[in-house]
């Protein structure tokens, strides 16, 4: 589950330091090794990670990066924090988009708008690094810019992955999605496969306080949950424990609203 930030914090810039902090625990590193990897420093990031300063958008970029992790959503969050942070007025959000939406999405006025100020803002932040790397090769805190480094290396594999959290065991970092569904209320939900751990989870976004993700395992035990629990994991990525699969296998996540009405479930085969 998501760490909740300090209290007493915007709500935009609370789910903001909420994905941040969810993405470094994906990566594994600690704020030594975070500021090795990256172009910003270990005491940037310890300010960027606990809401005191709001990081700039190269740096949540360079997190997805590590993290292994579509840019789109997180810098849609950093848009709107940082429009809470200067003062400027910003539009509301309820629905984040995934790199994996099609440009022929037909969503509502607001999550079309979204989408154009993440493509936007990707495209901005894309050209400010070039252009950093290109006229000054440093990073903001006047070091070298580091190559990209290779992902960490899982820590399960198979059967020893089940039941254990994706992001803890390092199998986050490279996965692709199997399978995307969208519920009746709105929420996003995604099948997602580690060939590295060879194991699949679920996860689930844009839900509401109660909803609740089950992860049927492939030895057909009982289901591995995941509950929304607070408001900033409802504006963030929660994940399933992980079940072990390997080639052919069918990987199931059913999706129970708060309401306890209409449950809906879909597959993928690995």
């Amino acid at each position: 589950m998501t760490t909740t930030p300090p209290g007493g914090m915007p709500p935009e810039r609370a789910r903001l330091v909420a994905s941040l902090r969810e993405l470094r625990g994906g990566t594994g590193l600690s704020l030594a090794a975070l500021a090795a990897k990256t172009t910003f420093s270990k005491s940037s990031w310890e300010r960027y990670l606990n809401g005191k300063t709001l990081p700039p958008s190269r740096a949540v970029r360079e997190l997805c990066r590590l993290a292994g992790e579509p840019e789109g959503r997180c810098l849609a969050l950093w848009e709107l924090a940082e429009s809470e942070w200067s003062g400027r007025a910003a539009p509301t959000r309820t629905d984040p988009p995934t790199a994996s939406e099609g440009e022929g999405s037909t969503g509502g006025g607001r999550g079309a708008a979204l989408a154009i100020i993440a493509s936007v803002c990707a495209l901005a932040a894309g050209g400010l690094s070039v252009a950093l790397v290109l006229l000054a090769g440093q990073s903001t805190d006047g070091r070298p810019s580091p190559a990209p480094s290779a992902a960490p290396s899982p820590r399960c594999r198979g059967a020893a992955c089940e039941g254990r959290s994706p992001m803890q065991m390092k199998c986050g970092t490279d996965p692709r999605t199997l399978a995307s569904h969208r519920t009746a209320g709105g929420a996003h939900l995604e099948l997602r496969y580690s060939a590295m751990c060879g194991a699949g989870w679920a996860r689930m976004w844009s839900t509401r306080i109660g909803d609740r993700l089950e992860l049927a395992p492939a030895d057909g035990g009982r289901p591995y949950a995941a509950e929304i629990t607070d408001g900033v994991a409802a504006q963030s990525y929660v994940y399933t424990p992980m079940t072990g699969a390997g080639p052919g296998t069918t990987i199931r996540a059913c999706f129970r609203p708060v309401t306890g009405k209409g449950h809906e479930c879909f597959d993928a085969r690995v």
